[in-house]
């Protein structure tokens, strides 16, 4: 079955997993690791149903780093990215784990009231139905990308098999960068709403450079959920 559904599949209604300084991009793989009780009902109900779940900011993030806001409904940004639970396993103290791959970004209309304790909204599709599109490998300098991925990752000792970076294909290799780097919320968000392909990849470089020259303390992000 293929990961992407076809237009007429995407739901009128999305429940909403709200998670700070976590990016999921269409054609992305996101694993999560499922266990507070509103967000296990949510999961069952994503099983039962469509099998899409919409992952989203806190627009105000609390302090402490990425991961589930500690405030029970945050407001989140206006877009986010829906996914669909491509793998799923059960640990034996009930937690589920999930890979999400991402379908298509939305933007929220209005939201629904709570079911089970967790969160709906109504999504357009429609300002992102390019998503959908099979996609080319986006125009960037690549080198220049690599150049500074190098200068930041070894400001912050975070080890990387280059020669994978250096061979992967253009999209896959802008996706996991955007997905994996240690951002701020709001830059993650702007990666999310980059208006393509081209446009997401000059902005991944230009955070790139701008992190490597900036101290690890100034950083407000953290590491992916």
């Amino acid at each position: 079955m293929s990961d992407r559904p076809d237009p007429a599949e995407l739901p009128g209604i999305l429940p909403i997993f709200p998670l700070t300084a976590v990016l999921l991009l269409p054609r992305g793989r996101l694993p999560l690791n499922i266990f507070e009780p509103r967000y296990l009902a949510m999961t069952r109900d994503a099983l039962g149903g469509e099998r899409l779940i919409g992952l989203v900011q806190p627009n105000e993030p609390a302090a402490g780093g990425p991961g589930i806001d500690d405030r029970m409904n945050p407001p989140v940004y206006p877009v986010g990215c829906a996914g669909r639970i491509t793998q799923f396993s059960e640990t034996d103290d009930g937690r589920y784990l999930l890979t999400l791959t991402g379908v298509c970004r939305f933007r929220i209309r209005e939201e629904l009231p709570l079911l089970s304790g967790y969160r709906r909204v109504v999504p357009d599709w429609r300002p992102f139905a390019h998503d959908r599109d099979t996609p080319g490998d986006p125009e960037f300098d690549r080198e220049r990308l690599i150049r500074g991925l190098k200068g930041f990752f070894a400001g912050r000792q975070i080890s990387a098999d280059w020669e994978a970076i250096e061979k992967a294909p253009g999209e896959h290799l802008v996706i996991s960068l955007a997905m994996a780097c240690p951002f701020a919320p709001s830059e993650k968000q702007a990666l999310l709403e980059a208006a393509d392909p081209d446009e997401r990849a000059k902005l991944l470089t230009t955070l790139v450079e701008m992190a490597a020259l900036k101290p690890t303390s100034e950083e407000t992000g953290g590491t992916r959920h």
